[in-house]
């Protein structure tokens, strides 16, 4: 048996070290908050279309959004899109996302390169033929315009000379690699030179950021092992091509959590694939949810439940959960202005007498119900101890009205400090 000693104890390591760049008014790297953004699913050149998703996506927490600038249309609405939204009073900062014609997309609309607070560029498709040409055209352009770049490497668009290159030298090696050890050495190889050469064309180092998406979860989590310890460029982490629903939720989270518990990454994205018509925002929620999951930042209260079993063959606790969910969701604008730091909140609703004081009891407020054939009365627990014991039909809007007592005491101009929960 092991000895106590030889235990692993996971835990979230530090920070990697990386040169804070500033996009807009935000920061990454250098110790900043780990940033949330996504990106916009509308036509570009459809000002009011963008402008509207540009702003839910804000409002529902995206730090920085990215826009598709491909064509002259698209280039010549970015100013537009970016006036309306300062004009709504919207700081979030807008990133232009260039493939093949950024180099003339730029030079051509100086306007579009103003209003944009960052670009993000792919080497492997800046253009084949003039590749190095193209890629100094958009690092002057940057350089003209004060604007930082993201060199965003992408397995499906490898740059393919470099790519030749690295499987001509593995055909040669006594130990070869397999196809994927090529790709994946290649997308780090890209990621690295790309930087290094907007370097020498005068970009400063704490203007570039870097990223390699593959949609393989172990992959990812290998090319940025091998970046962060060459360099200290901020990393922006997520998959590409995540996936819908579930799929892309898991994997999301997954590739994500393990590298942001490793310390790596500044920026995150989630990329998924909404259904026809659907909620663009999930993907800030559920990035939002990875970093609130890990403990690194705090976005909205949480509401533990537990999943139910045999002792709880009714449905009530789930109800009440739900409703408790809503409720502290409809009440966030307000309690977000009212009182800082309500974002950590943790709240319980628990369904029988096995962990429902227990878990309640390491919640800020919890509340543990009645199990099948337990006594019906369900006691609140508030920072630890038994604050009161509901019973009757109104425990929700009891218990809702303790939780808005609560949150009004603990985080009000003149809160009461709390107790360590145990």
């Amino acid at each position: 048996m092991s000895s106590p000693q030889a235990l692993f104890v996971p835990s979230i390591r530090t920070r990697r070290r990386s040169v804070p760049v500033r996009i807009g008014g935000v920061v990454i790297g250098g110790g900043a908050p780990v940033a949330v953004q996504s990106m916009t699913n509308t036509d570009t050149a459809d000002v009011r279309a963008t402008v509207a998703q540009v702003r839910a996506l804000a409002e529902a927490g995206s730090e920085i959004v990215r826009v598709t600038v491909n064509n002259e249309a698209a280039a010549r609405a970015v100013p537009e899109i970016v006036r309306r939204l300062r004009d709504m009073g919207i700081t979030v900062p807008v990133v232009g996302d260039f493939h093949y014609n950024g180099h003339l997309l730029l030079t051509q609309f100086p306007a579009c390169a103003t209003a944009l607070d960052k670009y993000r560029v792919n080497p492997g498709n800046v253009g084949p033929r003039r590749h190095d040409e193209n890629f100094r055209t958009i690092v002057r352009v940057a350089l003209e315009h004060g604007k930082p770049i993201r060199i965003g490497v992408n397995w499906g668009s490898l740059d393919q000379a470099l790519l030749t290159e690295l499987m001509d030298q593995n055909a040669r090696s006594p130990e070869p690699l397999d196809a994927r050890g090529v790709v994946v050495a290649a997308m780090v190889e890209s990621a690295l030179r790309s930087a290094a050469f907007a370097e020498a064309c005068g970009l400063p180092h704490d203007r570039i950021v870097l990223s390699a998406k593959t949609s393989s979860v172990p992959d990812l989590i290998e090319i940025y092992r091998r970046l962060s310890v060459r360099c200290d460029y901020p990393l922006h982490v997520g998959l590409t091509e995540a996936g819908m629903g579930m799929k892309g939720i898991v994997a999301s989270a997954i590739a994500i959590g393990v590298l942001l518990a490793e310390g790596i990454g500044d920026t995150i994205r989630v990329s998924l694939t909404p259904p026809p018509a659907g909620d663009r925002t999930e993907e800030v929620r559920v990035a939002q949810q990875i970093l609130q999951s890990l403990e690194i930042r705090s976005f909205a209260p949480q509401v533990t439940a537990c999943p139910g079993c045999g002792r709880t063959s009714s449905t009530f606790f789930q109800e009440m959960a739900d409703q408790v969910q809503a409720y502290i969701r409809a009440r966030m604008p307000e309690w977000r202005e009212r009182y800082p730091g309500v974002e950590e909140l943790r709240v319980a609703v628990m369904g029988c007498v096995v962990n429902g004081p227990g878990e309640s009891r390491h919640a800020h407020i919890g509340i543990s119900l009645p199990g099948t054939f337990e006594e019906p009365k369900a006691p609140v627990y508030v920072e630890g101890r038994l604050f009161t014991t509901l019973r009757g039909e109104n425990i929700v809007g009891a218990f809702l009205e303790i939780l808005e007592r609560y949150v009004a005491t603990r985080f009000g101009p003149t809160p009461v400090p709390s107790r360590p929960l145990t």
